[in-house]
């Protein structure tokens, strides 16, 4: 990290623009970070690349900030998507942060028999992905989908993306790293029922993977699934 302010606007970004902050934006620039008018901040939006911009107006309910000039070119980045069985909040939070990091393009939050939890903050989960990006100096953020029940998923899953099942206590073979559309499921801390089981072997497009003799966490399998299946992918 260079210390630079990074902020995320979903708003279209160009060289001579004057754009506008949230006010949590605000208040984080003004009261947060403690800067002033004339500071520098970066700003990206997920397409249009990264930019220098200065504040030309900070209040409390809102900043304003004048777009410089180009910093980095908007880039092609992996299309890796996560699936992954709701877990309590403060385990969520950390699979949406360092899958985030870890450059997912989208977040699927599903629900299985054995799910310790029925309930997302779809809000609070997008502020989580944003604020990962900003500080992980990536130039986009993940797309967080609704949460949908395992059977809705396999259903409609599209045939040109390969799905990895982690299953833990099984003879598959170890996770490795692969190229193109590809996605990986982490089921809950129960694990997936025999049903579910039965229905990933039976769809072709599912592979499952091993992710060693350990019985791991599933937030711990989140992140560890997904260090395994970019390997050596420089997106």
């Amino acid at each position: 990290m260079n210390g630079s302010i990074r902020l995320f606007l979903d708003t279209p970004l160009g060289a001579g623009e004057t754009v506008s902050t949230s006010a949590a934006q605000a208040h984080y620039l003004g009261t947060v970070m403690r800067r002033a008018v004339g500071d520098a901040v970066h700003l990206f939006n997920g397409r249009d690349g990264e930019f220098a911009a200065r504040i030309v107006r900070l209040r409390r309910d809102q900043a304003e900030l004048a777009v410089e000039r180009l910093l980095r070119a908007q880039t092609t980045e992996p299309d890796v998507w996560l699936l992954f069985a709701l877990l309590k909040r403060d385990a969520t939070d950390l699979v949406v942060q360092k899958a985030t990091e870890l450059g997912v393009s989208a977040l699927h939050p599903i629900m299985t028999e054995r799910c310790n939890t029925h309930r997302m903050n779809a809000h609070r989960l997008r502020a989580i992905a944003v604020e990962a990006a900003e500080q992980c100096e990536r130039l986009t953020v993940p797309m967080l989908h609704d949460v949908r029940p395992l059977q809705a998923v396999l259903t409609g899953w599209g045939r040109d993306r390969r799905l990895f099942a982690a299953l833990e206590r099984s003879e598959a073979s170890p996770i490795a790293p692969v190229s193109g559309p590809r996605a990986l499921l982490v089921g809950p801390e129960g694990g997936f029922s025999p049903v579910e089981l039965e229905a990933l072997r039976a769809h072709p497009f599912v592979t499952a993977v091993s992710m060693g003799p350990r019985v791991l966490r599933a937030d711990t399998a989140c992140i560890a699934g997904l260090a395994l299946l970019q390997r050596g992918d420089c997106g």
